[in-house]
């Protein structure tokens, strides 16, 4: 598996992160330990990892990465708005809502989040957060979500998966609510997540994509552990493990 050391809630070098979940869910399936390449999730991750043919498989990428073969979806999330509930911002579902005018919203430098805050005409009051930064150090979304509950903020945007692990940890639990309802008025904000090989290796991604149709449930309960908000095709949310 080529995957970051320190890159919760994906994955860290103790195997604590859900793609470690799902690496050894694989490594059960085909009877074979799981072993590890570790390099930083930055520039040049998958020259040095995957294509110089360390590591066999990346556990997460985006569907239509041109870099790999990707394998069927693990799942299909979103980036999410996280606040804390009874503060106002209950049932809202898009970033465009009125209720976020003048509110001050966290977003995660260089990604989509930036995208739709803008759009919606919030960066007045926006608060940046760094996107790349040495994990095993700093935590932007960790810090994000912390500004959340001590209301120096009044909500976030960030990616989906990343929203639900630290929003459900480490205190009081904040709402979660993939901003599905805004495809399309700024950009993209929902992915499908797949694995990646190497180009040419077919067999082998068909091998993969044998298992996440076998174990497909445990995929999916790994997923929900971790508080990943999945979406299907009609974005409707994932609550239970699919058969």
């Amino acid at each position: 598996m080529c995957a970051d050391p320190a890159n919760l809630p994906f994955s860290d070098e103790k195997k604590e992160g859900f793609e470690n979940k799902i690496a050894d869910i694989i490594g059960d399936e085909l009877g074979v330990p799981v072993e590890y390449t570790w390099f930083p999730q930055a520039v040049g991750f998958t020259r040095n990892t995957l294509l110089a043919k360390r590591c066999d498989v990346i556990i997460g990428t985006g569907q239509g990465d041109d870099l790999v073969l990707n394998t069927n979806a693990l799942y299909r999330s979103a980036y999410a708005l996280v606040y804390k509930p009874g503060t106002g911002l209950d049932g809202v579902e898009s970033i465009f809502d009125p209720r976020l005018k003048d509110k001050h919203i966290g977003v995660v430098q260089g990604t989509p989040s930036a995208t739709l805050v803008a759009k919606a005409g919030l960066m007045g009051y926006a608060r940046p957060y760094r996107l790349m930064v040495d994990r095993r150090y700093d935590d932007p979304s960790a810090e994000m979500v912390k500004d959340i509950r001590d209301g120096k903020i009044e909500a976030g945007v960030m990616w989906g998966p990343i929203a639900g692990y630290y929003a459900s940890r480490n205190g009081e639990k904040l709402a979660v609510v993939p901003l599905v309802q805004d495809a399309g008025k700024a950009g993209r904000v929902d992915f499908r997540i797949t694995m990646g090989v190497r180009q040419g290796d077919d067999l082998w991604k068909r091998k993969l994509n044998d298992i996440i149709r076998k174990r497909q449930a445990d995929i999916d309960k790994v997923l929900l552990d971790y508080g990943v908000p999945m979406i299907d095709e009609d974005n409707k949310p994932i609550t239970s493990p699919r058969s």
